[in-house]
């Protein structure tokens, strides 16, 4: 071939590879119009669908900047009544859903959804600076064209386009008008409008899309039925869905161990710890257990958790201690019969064989102050040895005894123990520490985080119990509580459990439950209170630096007899009951014993005024008085607060001449008339008999 021949061939080659590349760069080009047109046509059809939320107050924000990038676009934001919601429209088919990855065809898209997830997480983040609790945000991907589709990917809800209404309003009424405008006020900044600068001072106000009239969706009676719900549902209550941001930050927060939430009462600890729960269990997508010393606050708790983030009845473990004990030794098939009445028995006969010259019958010391001795100190440590008895520092008991006593109480306790097992029962102790040993022999991988709520009423052997599920890994275990609310005998420190909490300790310090004056009120009860926090430091209770809201001032009503003082409870109770605002499941009397609250009960009963016992009490609403213990009130609130058959003597100023045991219950009973009165909101009623000495 000549030189000439040889180039024409080449030019030809070249041009046709130029062609070639023309062909290929157009095709490119036309795929990617016919992307933008389905991308913009997908997108037009999600904000015709959403169109009929602007009529019941939503705001739908259209085309919206990606925070952090310059050409990425959210196609819709909304928020309203339900919460907030980040929509991404996909034109996808052929969708499949199998652990927890999600594929269009062959194709893997799972990195799209949690490219979503993602987006939902850093606008919780930006949010929780004016208070929304982190489960009001929502990232939906809208699969354009299709109905009657639901799947969860990566903490994403997948749902067809045409679901998106039903899958907004389902949630009900969670923000009041008012809190939608601050939220909107935030998204308006955290999500720019594209080609827009973020701005702090832009529109409140985002009016709904108009549409051509023949644009406007025909709405089925589905749809209608969903409207309607959104808008004649009455808020949840404000904390459910809104926080102190300070609360709202800790509910996020992640720790790389134990960690503990303290603060004085009314700081919000139970509803930060509820919070926790639902965000643990969102973010991990394992098991939550939230447990407490008290038997009946679970069941209330698993009731709020219902409204509070409905997505995660069923991830979230409500039981008390004691409970879960039990149910673990159930499962693992270890014999066990709990009997209290037998268990009174044995320890009758081990005390009764006890000679009068013992020190334990000494006139200082009574029963029950060995009894405590016995199931707090020895049994809720689990200790085996005598020598472990003879050296322990005792927290919380404020009486010193020698080694010979303490020798007395060993044997009182083997005595015992002997006992139990001759009748072939065990004590609530028992099972806890039986529980505690089956788990160190076959751990339980259950459990991804613990929430432990009043921390302070447990024992050495239960924190260890709970500790073992999760051990030290990041955010497994959260202690909550307050040293000052103990209200039983004996304690412990977790370093005696092997705990550490370095650096993992938050306090609370703004009150948001109760008014001023019923905080200085209840403080009384506590001045001179000095006890040993779990935390192995001398405490004083923890200061509260705000309380935002101020009312009438509480008082003590003294009575010579129980006729005059049943007479003004009732009284009380009508008068309160006239309150704007203020109905019957808005009161709680609480007592000292349940004999006393069965007697309040049997009142309320002849004068034909409904109540429930908080034995029974579930969180329901319904309209009756709550009448139960103080025990039985820890972890709740109410708007009005009555405490009848309060002694005077507990009112009093401490006698010159007491006993260090005598002080010690003194303290105890003291503090549990303080938990008692930081129950009320905005009203609190003191009833008193017996004869009054000078009160501080």
């Amino acid at each position: 071939m000549t030189m000439a021949g040889e180039s024409a061939g080449a030019e030809a080659r070249r041009q046709r590879s130029l062609a070639a590349e023309h062909r290929r760069r157009a095709d490119d080009a036309e795929q990617r119009a016919s992307r933008y047109e389905i991308a913009e046509r997908t997108e037009s059809e999600t904000a015709r669908i959403l169109a009929p939320l602007a009529g019941i107050g939503y705001h739908l924000l259209a085309d919206r900047r990606w925070p952090g990038s310059r050409t990425a676009q959210v196609d819709m934001v909304v928020v309203g009544r339900s919460g907030v919601f980040i929509v991404d429209t996909k034109a996808w088919r052929d969708v499949a859903v199998h652990n927890d990855r999600i594929t269009r065809g062959q194709e893997d898209v799972t990195d799209d959804i949690a490219r979503l997830a993602d987006l939902a997480y850093s606008t919780e983040a930006a949010l929780v600076d004016i208070g929304l609790a982190p489960g009001e945000v929502h990232a939906v991907a809208a699969l354009a064209g299709q109905k009657k589709m639901h799947a969860r990917v990566a903490s994403v809800d997948i749902v067809g386009v045409h679901d998106l209404i039903g899958h907004i309003t389902k949630r009900g009424a969670r923000l009041s008008a008012k809190r939608v405008d601050e939220v909107l006020a935030a998204l308006l900044e955290h999500f720019p409008v594209i080609g827009e600068a973020p701005a702090a001072a832009q529109q409140l106000v985002v009016p709904a899309p108009v549409l051509p009239r023949e644009q406007v969706p025909t709405l089925d009676d589905e749809t209608v039925d969903h409207l309607l719900d959104g808008v004649l549902e009455a808020p949840i209550e404000d904390w459910m869905a809104f926080l102190d941001p300070a609360q709202a930050k800790l509910v996020r927060r992640n720790f790389n161990g134990p960690a503990r939430i303290r603060g004085a009462a009314g700081t919000g600890k139970t509803v930060v710890g509820l919070h926790r729960a639902a965000y643990l269990a969102r973010a991990t997508g394992g098991r939550v257990l939230f447990t407490t010393y008290i038997r009946t606050l679970p069941a209330v708790l698993e009731s709020l958790l219902e409204r509070l983030a409905p997505d995660m009845v069923g991830r979230v473990d409500f039981v008390n201690v004691h409970a879960f004990a039990n149910r673990l030794l159930k499962e693992r098939g270890v014999t066990f019969a709990i009997d209290t009445l037998e268990a009174q028995r044995a320890f009758s006969d081990a005390w009764n064989v006890i000679s009068a010259s013992s020190p334990l019958k000494a006139a200082r010391f009574t029963r029950r102050y060995w009894e405590d001795e016995v199931a707090y100190v020895i049994k809720g440590r689990g200790l085996t040895r005598f020598d472990e008895y003879a050296d322990l520092a005792r927290v919380g008991r404020k009486h010193a005894l020698p080694v010979e006593v303490r020798q007395a109480v060993w044997d009182l306790y083997e005595a015992y123990s002997s006992n139990l097992r001759r009748r072939g029962v065990c004590d609530f102790e028992d099972t806890v520490l039986l529980a505690r040993d089956a788990l160190r022999e076959l751990p339980l991988d259950r459990y991804d985080a613990v929430i432990v709520d009043e921390a302070q009423d447990l024992s050495c052997a239960m924190v260890s119990l709970l500790h073992a599920l999760v051990g030290d890994r990041p955010d497994g275990l959260t202690l909550i509580g307050d040293g000052q609310q103990t209200i039983y005998p004996g304690g412990y420190t977790l370093g005696e459990v092997g705990i550490s909490l370095t650096g993992r300790g938050v306090v609370l310090d703004v009150n948001h439950r109760n008014t001023a004056e019923i905080l200085d009120f209840a403080k009384q009860m506590v001045t001179d209170d000095q006890f040993m926090d779990i935390e192995g430091i001398d405490g004083a209770g923890d200061a509260v630096s705000a309380v935002s809201r101020s009312g009438e001032q509480p008082g003590v009503h003294h009575f010579a007899d129980r006729d005059a003082h049943d007479a003004a409870l009732l009284a009380r109770v009508e008068q309160v009951l006239r309150l704007v605002g203020t109905g019957h499941g808005d009161v709680g009397i609480l007592t000292a014993t349940n004999p006393q609250a069965d007697k309040v009960r049997a009142v309320l009963d002849a004068a034909g005024v409904p109540s429930v016992s908080l034995k029974y009490y579930a969180g329901k609403s319904s309209k009756q008085i709550r009448v139960g213990t103080i025990k039985r009130a820890k972890g709740l609130e109410f708007k009005q607060v009555l405490l009848p058959h309060v002694p005077a003597k507990l009112l009093a100023d401490a006698p010159e001449t007491e006993s260090v045991a005598d002080r010690e219950r003194r303290e105890l009973d003291r503090r549990e008339l303080y938990v008692g009165m930081t129950r009320a909101r905005d009203g609190l009623w003191v009833g008193s008999l017996g004869k009054t000495r000078a009160s501080r």
